[in-house]
């Protein structure tokens, strides 16, 4: 496939609401039935310290995109296969921070059931975006994209 073509990836679910939906469900199932258990005062530093963390991995992560002049939005066109700062660790940086967003905010929330609804939202995003988007990556890179899956993990 011609790294010019203006192709995107057929998302199955955007990956914000593939996180965010399971993440609000829990939180509106806490305002209305309220949480089985407390979670302790721990959770406010975990939470701010996620959230802290999502805005550097994900800021990093956007501006390397903008970089390498790849849409900055899911679904717009990849140009390049970037290999450096977060993406040396993870193929899907953006999605590990907006994961990493899910559980800070459902720690300060406070929500126990958004945090029960986090592995929906980690199969969400893995069916409706992250395999969708190895296909299209896959179609669009070729043996460049093979090589950067053969050595950097998927998550972290």
């Amino acid at each position: 496939m011609d790294r010019g073509s203006g192709d995107v990836v057929a998302f199955r679910l955007w990956p914000p609401v593939a996180i965010g939906g399971p993440w609000l469900l829990g939180a509106l199932a806490t305002a209305r039935w309220g949480d089985p258990l407390t979670l302790g005062g721990w959770r406010v530093g975990t939470g701010w310290a996620l959230l802290a963390a999502f805005a550097v991995w994900n800021g990093w992560s956007l501006l390397l995109f903008a970089r390498h002049g790849t849409g900055l939005l899911p679904g717009q066109a990849s140009q390049a296969v970037i290999a450096q700062g977060p993406y040396r660790l993870s193929r899907n940086p953006l999605y590990v921070g907006l994961l990493a967003l899910h559980l800070g905010a459902a720690l300060l929330t406070p929500s126990v059931w958004a945090l029960v609804s986090f592995p929906a939202a980690v199969a969400l995003v893995r069916w409706g975006a992250v395999l969708p988007e190895e296909r299209y990556l896959h179609a669009r890179f070729g043996a460049e994209y093979d090589a950067y899956a053969a050595r950097v993990r998927r998550w972290l």
